[in-house]
């Protein structure tokens, strides 16, 4: 076929006949055996000692091809080996001379399968393969597909198309995964998207896989940054965010200083990257943290916003959240206001410079957001007053009642409350962490104190999906609640039901939830939420398969007629006697 022919094409430059030379002798001849023993004698391996031995391999029945073709195998091996050592040993000039001329040899049989491997090999070694030969590379699909990385990294750097394409799968597949743990059906307050240490999440295959492609080429990792800052900006998916951050950190794991230490983030994402595995901001690391902040000097700005890239992510967000709930318990504890605290002003800086990202990186204007004073001198106050009214609540329940009655939880939410929920991004951001904490204590009352907050927040956060599966994963330790018509009413109807028919994400988070809840939840509510929840025609396909799962399980559990008379009596609603708030 043509492409046998433009296979063994090469092998003429080189002076070496090949099959068009052998048809050509025979069809020219008067003897054809003697000229093909001649041909054979000519293009034979040229060793006096095979001359005996080959009749002999021919009384075993051992075809020459095979023969030939294990020899083949055999020298291949050895110039294999012997290019890998020619590439460590003698002078840098000398030794990249030697591949080179090989190169220049080898290059016009690089489509035969046999030697293709040798000439791959000597291009590997190359730290500069000529220009001429990557394009020849790059022009041939197959050739390129069969190039090692140290020779793709060559053509991509100067290609950032090709790169482009090549990477692009990966940040979709990242993505995806990202996407898969949110969703995922395992809902637990033990195991939660923030559960794997940093460590363990850069062992990822994208992660992985992007470092191999990387290498020690800065052009390359810059590329990369590049496409990162990019699709943030088109998308707002902070998980970009966290790859940006992962992906640094794997370099710094294997100790490539060529591009750490021209990465300007470097040091800041390596001791966030210890607060991170901590799940905490201690004082010795929060000093260091500052520094890096304070000494950003003029003309150099322009580093913020790869920091603030870094601090965007959700795991670094997540830890810093945590810990200012962490702090204003301490102050509580202490009698101090917040705006006396520098570690927790310095954590609020943070989170504004992380939350500020994609207003920093769109706008081009790289200066840190200004913090509102009212934060510190009126919300955060705030929330330290529920934390108060916790205490004081619990000491109540444990002092003797004088005939006064039960004192009750207060059930009122301050109007400012509400307000910085929706109007200040840091302020919704700390308050959803509070939430988040008063749930896994399993402190009911303050939960539905505050959840009415939740339905309007700033840019929907408490509909965000780092939201909900945190809550999700939290409420199941509030499970024995569900069987409570007040409970699930302010739960599903006051909360998760407003958003459901215009956000398809909270419609899934419900139903996992569900999924793994129904069994604590009260018959008659359960059934009133399936209709609530039916797909409509506009529904992904993620949620028709959700609710048909629900409604398989719900199916199973049907209870019979005898089953419904043993509710526990405390479950059933006492009809006559109104029965006093239960919060």
């Amino acid at each position: 076929g043509p492409g046998q022919a433009e296979m063994y094409a090469g092998l003429q430059e080189l002076g070496v006949a090949n099959g068009e030379d052998l048809k050509e002798t025979l069809t020219n001849c008067t003897e054809p055996l003697k000229a093909i023993e001649q041909f054979q004698t000519e293009n034979g391996v040229l060793l006096p000692s095979l001359q005996y031995a080959l009749p002999f391999l021919d009384l075993h029945g051992t075809p020459r091809l095979e023969f030939h073709q294990s020899v083949f195998d055999e020298l291949r091996e050895k110039l294999l080996e012997r290019v890998s050592a020619i590439a460590l040993e003698g002078k840098v000039e000398e030794r990249y001379k030697k591949l080179e001329d090989l190169l220049e040899k080898s290059f016009s049989l690089v489509k035969m399968p046999s030697i293709q491997p040798v000439v791959m090999c000597v291009m590997k070694h190359l730290p500069k393969v000529p220009e001429k030969k990557l394009k020849l590379v790059m022009a041939d699909k197959d050739l390129y597909k069969a190039c090692a990385v140290e020779v793709k990294r060559q053509i991509w750097q100067d290609n950032q198309a090709l790169f482009g394409d090549e990477v692009s799968p990966l940040l979709k597949q990242y993505i995806l995964e990202k996407e898969n743990i949110l969703f995922s059906s395992d809902i637990s307050f033990l195991q939660n998207f923030f559960s794997p240490s940093p460590k363990t999440r850069r062992q990822g295959e994208v992660v992985q896989k992007l470092t191999q492609m990387i290498g020690k080429n800065v052009k390359l990792y810059d590329m990369v940054l590049q496409f990162l800052r990019t699709l943030f900006l088109r998308t707002r998916n902070v998980h970009y965010c966290t790859l940006r951050a992962e992906l640094l950190m794997s370099l710094h794991d294997l100790e490539i200083s060529e591009i750490c230490t021209v990465d300007p983030c470097h040091k800041f994402t390596w001791c966030l990257d210890a607060c991170i595995r901590e799940k905490f901001v201690d004082n010795k690391r929060a000093r260091e943290l500052q520094g890096f902040l304070d000494g950003v000097k003029k003309g150099q700005e322009q580093v913020l916003g790869d920091l603030s890239m870094i601090l965007c992510d959700p795991f670094a967000i997540n830890t810093l959240a945590l810990s200012t709930i962490r702090h204003l318990q301490d102050l509580v504890g202490q009698d101090t206001l917040p705006r006396e605290s520098p570690d927790l002003l310095l954590l609020l800086r943070m989170l504004s410079l992380g939350q500020g990202a994609w207003d920093m990186i769109d706008s081009q204007v790289f200066k840190e957001p200004k913090m509102e004073a009212e934060l510190i001198t009126r919300f955060l106050p705030l929330l330290m007053s529920f934390v108060v009214d916790d205490h004081t609540f619990t000491v109540d329940q444990k002092l003797p009642s004088e005939e006064k009655g039960p004192i009750p939880y207060p059930s009122t939410i301050p109007e400012a409350f509400t307000k910085f929920l929706q109007e200040n991004r840091i302020a919704c951001e700390i308050g959803l962490y509070y939430i988040l904490h008063i749930t896994k204590q399993r402190n009911k009352n303050a939960f539905l104190r505050l959840l009415p907050a939740l339905v309007e927040t700033f840019s929907d956060l408490a509909f965000s999906d780092i939201f909900l599966h945190l809550l999700t994963g939290n409420l199941t330790l509030l499970s024995d609640e569900f069987a409570l018509e007040e409970f699930c009413t302010s739960l599903f109807d006051g909360f998760f039901l407003t958003a459901c028919s215009r956000k398809e994400n909270v419609h899934r988070h419900v139903l996992r939830l569900l999924l793994h809840l129904h069994h604590k939840v009260a018959p008659a509510k359960l059934e009133s939420l399936q209709k609530a929840l039916e797909p409509t025609k506009q529904s992904g396909e993620a949620v028709k398969e959700l609710y048909n799962q629900l409604s398989e399980k719900l199916e199973l559990r049907k209870p019979s007629p005898a089953e419904v008379t043993e509710t526990p009596s405390m479950e059933l609603p006492l009809p006559t006697m109104p029965t006093p708030a239960s919060r």
